[in-house]
């Protein structure tokens, strides 16, 4: 599941290792769609993308590309457990982007044009010339 996302670095945490195969380095970012409820979001990077934050700094607006990922672990005493992490693919800085926190982003933000809609053919009629209320 591809998912993009833009906010600003609130966080950066060192990489750790945590087995001989395997690094991750966490790190926040606050989305804030509402300015009076802004997400403050965990992320992770794995592997030799953790040097994907070097150059970043807390406060950089920066885009991110990740999977929301989830798995499932029986406990000692035998209660099952459920986790969720949002890995990310590429991390890289925002083009003056605001946060948005939704899937595929503002569009706005990409350097395509904004879709054409209206898939009328052109007859010369301007588009309030349709009677048809839908």
């Amino acid at each position: 599941m591809g998912i993009e996302a833009t906010g600003k670095l609130h966080t950066i945490f060192e990489t750790k290792q945590v087995s001989e195969k395997f690094s991750k380095r966490e790190f926040v970012v606050t989305m804030s769609d509402n300015p009076k409820y802004p997400q403050v979001v965990l992320f992770q990077l794995t592997g030799d993308r953790c040097t994907q934050l070097d150059g970043l700094s807390v406060g950089d607006e920066v885009r991110i590309e990740f999977s929301l990922r989830g798995r499932e672990w029986k406990n000692p005493q035998g209660e099952l457990k459920y986790f969720n992490s949002l890995d990310v693919w590429k991390i890289e800085p925002a083009r003056g982007a605001a946060s948005t926190g939704r899937r595929g982003g503002d569009p706005r933000d990409r350097d395509v044009p904004p879709p054409d809609d209206d898939h009328r053919p052109a007859d010369g009629r301007s588009r309030n010339d349709d009677d048809i209320p839908f």
